[in-house]
């Protein structure tokens, strides 16, 4: 009788969409709503890039910052456009060097040095070593090989001069 009024109140449970402690199914929540704070789909965002700014940008608002005479006055300059103190830091101070085209986004990543000279004749000539060395113990190997051979076949070698 037991067994019957269980299977009777597990059916009305899950009608009403309750679930019984540890036998919760995926996706079913007491009282039919989600927890609080729960996300059903959470969106992935593309990973953000490098802002990345024009050389003309840059002149532009050093030249704004420069006209800038009240106090404030740069500071809603830096939130207007999106900046932080340290661009306009730097870029004054590429400016004041003169290196205007330091003021250019620059290439990132290790410097490309072009191939020394040099450094490319002492290459080759180490290959053509490694390559005659090679060369010469193969020949002082078939030396040595025709040297026992004549030994066994009792033929005697002229002698070097």
């Amino acid at each position: 009788m037991k067994v019957v009024e269980k299977k009777a109140r597990d059916e009305m449970m899950e009608e009403a969409g309750e679930t019984e402690g540890a036998r919760r199914a995926t996706g079913v929540f007491p009282a039919g709503a989600p927890p609080a704070g729960a996300t059903p789909d959470a969106e992935v965002v593309a990973k953000a890039e490098r802002r990345r700014f024009t050389a003309e940008y840059k002149r532009r608002i050093v030249r704004e910052a420069d006209r800038c005479t009240k106090s404030g006055e740069i500071g809603a300059l830096l939130r207007r456009e999106g900046l932080y103190s340290s661009h306009l830091v730097t870029w004054r101070a590429v400016r004041d060097r003169g290196e205007l085209e330091g003021l250019s986004p620059k290439k990132r990543g290790p410097k490309v040095a072009p191939p020394d000279p040099q450094q490319k004749k002492i290459a080759e000539q180490e290959r053509e070593i490694a390559r005659l060395t090679k060369r010469a113990e193969r020949a002082e190997g078939l030396v040595e090989l025709q040297k026992k051979l004549a030994t066994l076949l009792g033929t005697p070698l002229e002698s070097e001069p």
